[in-house]
């Protein structure tokens, strides 16, 4: 029933954008905190931003702070992420991840999160 779907990855060269969405049916992202995640091949996943219920509060991975920005539209129960200045290692498979929580801060951490998108691929290269 409940469902996330990210949309927005590709080729991108360096120093190019993408804006990642992250889809919710089946509940209403107001409810929910939201982390976006990465994975590359032979590494383990790792947060790169998140979202609070309240507020909009967020976090960045020190890697990314700068460069990259995560929003809600919770009218159209979506979540962005917007991605600037993208470097090769910036390249994996990109994950958002919802809670069921309504706070004023968020987490980073994989375990906090209990609903998971199937992901979209960024590669950024020449």
């Amino acid at each position: 029933q409940l469902q996330l779907v990210e949309s927005g990855g590709g080729l991108v060269q360096p120093g190019g954008s993408l804006r990642l969405s992250c889809a919710a049916s089946g509940f209403t992202l107001d409810y929910y905190v939201i982390g976006w995640f990465r994975q590359a091949p032979g590494k383990e996943r790792e947060g790169v931003s998140c979202i609070s219920t309240i507020g909009g509060r967020t976090n960045y991975a020190d890697s990314v702070k700068g460069r990259f920005t995560i929003s809600r539209d919770n009218a159209k129960n979506t979540v962005y992420l917007r991605m600037n200045s993208l470097k090769a290692e910036d390249t994996a498979v990109y994950y958002c991840a919802a809670v069921r929580v309504i706070s004023y801060v968020c987490s980073q951490g994989s375990s906090s999160y209990d609903y998971w998108g199937q992901g979209t691929q960024v590669t950024v290269s020449s």
